[in-house]
């Protein structure tokens, strides 16, 4: 089916489908900006080649039906396989510096989604996961088992995967499902709520995520991120990691059990803040094995910190 002049839009406001059309409209983008010419390229590239998206198998079949079922299938699947979440509760997170092997990203979506994924990069960068089921009935109201891959394998090396930020160059990751193949874009990855629970502690350098703060309170970009909990207090929150509380230690962030005090931070504009000042500095950009302190007084390096919920 081509769309022609109904497109994807009018197609879904006509079914009163608005909630599933505002979600397409936050979440499935077109790098380019055409929604619209995506949505009917998806349309035409996966809906059509599902049978029981059919007319002729409907009973009481309204014309662009099997469109709208479609969409709102591939959001619902979307919805159910939170790719960002799973992938930064194991500690792997966009970053510009740092790299994650193949079976790093595979034990943490196969540890939650139950099957192997197929991964994929473009000259090594993270980009796109395929999830694969296996339907019971029909795409509208069958159930969808999860099943181990067919077709081709993943196209990532088995190291040295780059995962980058939003912005940076090489785009940002996409999700696909076998059943649809649908391409959606990741959520964004910080937070702008005060801190409290568990989380991570981002280093923003140069404008990007580049690696994050580490159990001791050091900056590291090529290892896992330390969980960190917030404990909201009466004038702002306090930090611990597995080491033990977190303060300003003789100007430089340090989380230990030797530390009896935590430090009281605060949160502006989605960074953290010491005093008055969200910046930090180190003497260097993190790099490889190499951990940085991180300072409060003025180094070559500045940085700022903000917070990743769990």
């Amino acid at each position: 089916m081509d769309f022609g002049q109904t497109a994807a839009m009018g197609l879904m406001t006509g079914f009163g489908d608005t909630a599933t059309l505002s979600y397409m409209q936050t979440y499935w983008k077109d790098y380019s900006g055409d929604d619209e010419s995506f949505w009917e390229h998806e349309w035409g590239k996966h809906g059509t080649c599902i049978s029981t998206l059919a007319t002729s198998c409907y009973t009481s079949y309204q014309p662009t039906q099997e469109v709208v079922d479609f969409f709102d299938k591939t959001v619902s699947l979307f919805k159910s396989l939170p790719s960002y979440k799973w992938l930064s509760d194991a500690g792997i997170i966009p970053s510009t510096t740092a790299t994650y092997t193949l079976s790093q990203i595979q034990s943490a979506l196969q540890g939650q989604f139950g099957f192997p994924v197929t991964i994929n990069c473009k000259n090594s960068e993270f980009n796109e996961l395929w999830y694969h089921y296996e339907v019971q009935g029909s795409v509208q109201s069958g159930t969808f088992k999860a099943a181990t891959p067919v077709g081709s394998g993943s196209t990532c090396p088995s190291s040295g995967i780059k995962y980058l930020p939003k912005g940076s160059s090489g785009g940002s990751t996409t999700t696909t499902t076998s059943a649809t193949r649908t391409t959606t874009t990741a959520p964004t990855s910080t937070s702008t709520g005060s801190p409290s629970g568990k989380g991570y502690v981002i280093v923003i350098s140069g404008g990007s995520q580049t690696g994050c703060i580490v159990s001791a309170g050091t900056w590291y970009t090529s290892g896992t991120c330390a969980t960190i909990t917030a404990t909201t207090s009466d004038s702002g929150f306090t930090l611990s990691s597995s080491k033990g509380k977190c303060a300003i230690v003789s100007n430089a962030l340090t989380c230990s059990s030797s530390v009896t005090t935590a430090t009281v931070f605060t949160y502006t504009g989605g960074n953290i803040v010491y005093g008055s000042s969200k910046d930090f500095y180190a003497d260097a950009v993190a790099a490889g094995s190499t951990q940085q302190t991180v300072y409060t007084t003025s180094k070559a390096t500045t940085i700022q910190l903000t917070w990743q919920q769990q």
